[in-house]
């Protein structure tokens, strides 16, 4: 009984763990229209936000694959709630400290975003080397929670600052920072169980940049989180400016929506994974996920406007949790290394999509629907991939 309270403990905190990955992701984006305004930043630094946070998340993925395995997994998941507080508290107090704004949100937003590249590479093996059964059904619950994390953070904020104020965002700020600080304690004393049998190794990263079908998996993480973040990061700015809806309606309407609907997606497959087909899934979903982007870029209405982001947010839902369990399941003895491997190549979407959304717009005079457009050629390769996918055979260690 006692190593059962353990182990769900150690679940408990996995799952808070990303919960705090969605504030760190998601609540700044929430602010854009606010530093606009404040502070007269242009929505090309806008974006140079958006893709220095998940450029940071993508250069500690890169480096933590060597680095994890020798100073353990909690000591680099303490240091990872650390990071995620301490961004988000100085995110309240540099911009106005600074004689440039700009640069206080940046160094804000490098430190917190340290933090939430150690928990995307941390969390899923951590969870993954839970004694469960259906690993599958586990991961998507997991990254349920991001979802549910990412419809906290619109909700509590949008009823925040409808109460208080958008001009009080700063104490937001720091009250959100007590959520990674309360995981730190709870992971401090949850046990962190190993990948690897006693004496066995994973594969190393020479062994894995040889395997055709560790690339294909790259490939297809990178397109998972490109057409997740391309709608996400820009969905209250689009409503807000784009559609003409207020802030509230905005944020409610759009990311709200597709935070629930995303976490709605992960849920179904969490709870009926073990009778769902997660290659008809993931494939429907990118069908799905093109006719979203669609409606949000070529139909001038915003209610159809506002149901295509909700819609994008079900259809991308188990793109990045089925990609990790078809990871897990095809390269059997991957370990930390590919973990942290797919990690990155799931940030550099997350970058890579707002980015390419947010600079085609600025080409297109600040037209928002023709970066999204553009964006659809994520889970156009991420089709792809699955087809290259399904051709190959599963590796071993």
């Amino acid at each position: 009984m006692s190593q059962s309270k353990n182990y769900q403990k150690t679940m408990y905190a996995c799952f808070i763990g990303y919960i705090v990955q969605a504030v760190v992701n998601n609540f700044v984006p929430l602010l854009f229209v606010v530093f606009q305004d404040s502070y007269h930043i242009p929505l090309s630094q806008i974006t140079a936000l958006i893709t220095i946070n998940f450029l940071i998340q993508l250069g500690v993925d890169l480096l933590s694959a060597g680095v994890v395995d020798k100073l353990g997994y909690r000591i680099c998941v303490l240091i990872a709630h650390g990071c995620a507080a301490a961004g988000l508290v100085l995110l309240a107090f540099l911009p106005d400290l600074l004689p440039n704004p700009f640069a206080g949100i940046l160094i804000a937003v490098g430190i917190y975003a340290v933090g939430g590249g150690l928990i995307e590479v941390l969390i899923s093996p951590i969870l993954e080397a839970c004694p469960t059964k259906n690993k599958e059904k586990a991961m998507s619950l997991l990254h349920s929670f991001y979802c549910w994390g990412h419809v906290g953070v619109v909700l509590i904020s949008t009823v925040f600052f409808r109460l208080a104020g958008v001009g009080n965002w700063r104490i937001l700020t720091v009250l959100w920072a007590l959520i990674p600080v309360g995981n730190l304690v709870l992971f401090a004393g949850a046990p962190i169980y190993s990948l690897h049998e006693e004496g066995e190794t994973g594969l190393t990263l020479r062994e894995l940049f040889t395997k055709k079908i560790f690339w294909i998996l790259m490939l297809m993480m990178l397109c998972a989180g490109a057409s997740e973040q391309a709608v996400s990061q820009w969905a209250s700015i689009f409503a807000e400016k784009g559609l003409g809806v207020s802030k509230t309606v905005g944020d409610l309407a759009g990311p709200m929506a597709f935070a629930a609907l995303m976490g709605t997606s992960r849920l179904i497959y969490g709870k009926y994974g073990d009778r769902l087909n997660l290659n008809r899934f993931m494939t429907l979903s990118c069908f799905l996920c093109i006719a979203a982007y669609g409606c949000i870029s070529l139909i001038p209405n915003a209610a159809v406007g506002l149901a295509g982001c909700a819609v994008c947010g079900f259809s991308v839902g188990i793109l990045w949790p089925g990609t990790f369990s078809k990871a897990s399941a095809a390269v059997r003895g991957g370990g930390t290394a590919m973990f942290a491997l797919l990690a990155l190549a799931g940030d550099l979407g997350c970058s890579g999509g707002p980015t390419l959304a947010g600079a085609v717009s600025s080409q297109c005079g600040d037209n928002l629907r023709m970066g999204i457009l553009a964006a659809v050629v994520f889970p156009v390769l991420l089709l792809a991939g699955m087809l290259l996918l399904s051709r190959q055979k599963p590796v071993k260690s």
